[in-house]
């Protein structure tokens, strides 16, 4: 009995302050970027997720916003 879209879907979190800050420095030497992996229902979010999370390269809690993939 499957449906023809799952209602669960995995998405990326990144943190967009690490993607800005290696935007701008492209020439000089990267930095990481902080990547999470979860689970949405598509039906009660079907906009793009975000929540805070912990970054290990910013030291502190940031945004984490959805990317595709």
């Amino acid at each position: 009995m499957a449906k023809g879209k799952d209602v669960r879907v995995t998405v990326i979190l990144e943190c967009t302050n690490c993607a800005v800050r290696n935007d701008a420095n492209r020439e000089s030497k990267r930095v990481g970027i902080s990547r999470y992996i979860t689970q949405k229902n598509r039906h009660n979010t079907p906009s793009r997720l975000e929540l805070r999370k912990f970054c290990p390269f910013c030291y502190k809690y940031t945004i984490h916003g959805e990317i595709k993939k």
